[in-house]
């Protein structure tokens, strides 16, 4: 089956070209225990390490890292996130490129850093080129903010995106399928929204997730992985701009978009009449050493 170019993966990674403002102001962060297990798993620190991060989009995860003392520069392949960048951190150096051929020098980096971005690439030209890239004993390391689903609010929200994707919707070039549009309900955490909710469950769901990571690879390479549990407590309008930044909904249309994120408005406020929530992520993190 040809996918519909509306849902294609090409298509969803340049929507965040036109939204880099709205990604920049809603998207969580990341908690310095994701940084800490990062230097636990990488056997090495961050700070003083040459670290290049790539699809750094608008510099999220990139300037935490040079906050914990590392030298980095960032890689990002996207016009209007590099903009919003540069905007927002012209001290940290960037240049465009993506990570199937990163535009660096063989053996120059500690550290190659994918925050949310692994899942646009290739493995099968990314994963040699980070080992190109990365100096011997150097560390690849993957994260993805994935929703916690054992928090009851949040799993009944993921199903109903789930549902609102499962539910075809008419395009200027006719219907998606509805196996489109569950491509289009994988989020930009990479994972799907439907993930068991018991620990057992979920752990296996880790064990999964990090294979998968590698899939296309020439070979799998050693790796081990954690999970770092943390939450950030948002405005009900913030959550719902992070909602309507991921891909999924980006490729949807704004009108598709709002009518969907009113209803979840007036759903949540229902749940949370102060306009405040909770929103809890587990950060999926993975880390390869080259030999």
């Amino acid at each position: 089956m040809t996918t519909h170019p509306r849902f294609s993966h090409t298509t969803r990674a340049h929507s965040f070209n036109t939204a880099a403002a709205q990604y920049a102001a809603n998207r969580p962060s990341y908690p310095p225990a994701l940084f800490t297990t990062l230097e636990d798993l990488a056997a090495r620190p961050l700070k003083g390490a040459k670290v290049v991060d790539v699809g750094a989009g608008t510099g999220i995860s990139t300037t935490l890292l040079h906050a914990r003392g590392a030298d980095v520069i960032a890689v990002e392949p996207g016009e209007g996130m590099a903009a919003e960048f540069r905007r927002a951190h012209p001290d940290i150096p960037l240049v465009r490129g993506i990570g199937d051929t990163l535009p660096l020098a063989t053996a120059s980096a500690d550290f190659l850093t994918y925050a949310q971005s692994w899942h646009w690439t290739n493995p099968a030209h990314s994963l040699p080129e980070a080992f190109r890239v990365l100096r011997p004993g150097g560390a690849l390391a993957l994260w993805w903010n994935t929703s916690a689903l054992d928090v009851p609010w949040i799993a009944a929200q993921a199903q109903r995106i789930d549902q609102y994707f499962e539910d075809a919707h008419p395009t200027d070039e006719g219907t998606a399928t509805k196996a489109e549009q569950g491509a289009a309900t994988k989020t930009d955490e990479g994972t799907a929204t439907k993930t068991p909710k018991d620990t057992e469950s979920r752990r296996r769901t880790a064990d999964f997730l990090t294979e998968r990571a590698f899939k296309g690879a020439p070979e799998t390479p050693p790796h081990t992985h954690r999970v770092v549990r943390w939450s950030r407590h948002v405005p009900v309008d913030t959550h719902l701009a992070n909602i309507g930044s991921h891909s999924a909904f980006l490729i949807q249309g704004k009108e598709d978009t709002d009518a969907f994120l009113a209803e979840e408005r007036t759903r949540l406020l229902e749940t949370f009449p102060d306009g405040r929530v909770e929103e809890v992520y587990d950060v999926l993190v993975i880390v390869a050493t080259r030999s």
